[in-house]
């Protein structure tokens, strides 16, 4: 079976500190599980963080998808909510390159793949609720290379963050959990959540 290549078409100028604590996980959960993350589209003015850089099998591209791929598009699989077939294991049988348009975890979501859609790649849709961009990463990951039904994978949705002895926050997406029935996050998250939670969810992106 092919390696699997997990991509993310990065559709901003910027890259916040809450995507740069997502795609360093989604970089080293890649590497470990076998397989390579790449950021499509990159534009020449935004500097990686050198967190992401020094993960093996990590790549950026000022490229799109649809040129990397215009030779063959049938190995692309696009994660699109709107899709009319949910991802399968057989899928990973199928496909070899897992696309993942920009910022899924936006709330409310914002229809970014669309731009995707309109290039003519093939969807599979991850289940009703929105995740962050590495929840669905390690959910197609799980799907395609542990061969685990969708409906198989533990998750827990709106989990409540504690901030402090007053204050909690829920977040607003699907989460897997771990083997304690925890949220699993990126490393630095919750620290990054509790210091921003002034602000809104949005402006941590």
């Amino acid at each position: 079976m092919a390696s699997k290549t997990y991509i993310v078409e990065h559709l901003d100028d910027e890259l916040g500190p809450w995507s740069e604590l997502e795609y360093v996980t989604i970089a080293k959960e890649s590497h470990m599980a076998g397989a390579k993350f790449c950021l499509s589209s990159v534009p020449p003015s935004l500097v990686l963080p050198e967190a992401l850089k020094v993960v093996p099998g990590f790549t950026a591209d000022g490229n799109s998808v649809e040129d990397l791929y215009a030779a063959d598009k049938s190995r692309v699989c696009l994660l699109d909510p709107s899709a009319s077939k949910e991802l399968s294991p057989e899928d990973g049988d199928t496909f070899d390159v897992f696309l993942f348009g920009g910022i899924l975890g936006d709330d409310p979501p914002r229809d970014r793949t669309s731009e995707l859609r309109k290039k003519g790649f093939e969807g599979r849709r991850l289940g009703p609720k929105q995740m962050t961009t590495d929840t669905a990463v390690r959910v197609t990951r799980i799907v395609v290379q542990e061969k685990t039904p969708l409906e198989k994978i533990p998750y827990t949705d709106y989990p409540e963050l504690r901030i402090n002895k007053n204050e909690s926050t829920e977040m607003p997406f699907r989460y897997v959990t771990s083997e304690k029935g925890e949220p699993i996050m990126p490393e630095g998250m919750v620290d990054l959540i509790k210091k921003d939670s002034e602000k809104g969810i949005g402006e941590l992106f």
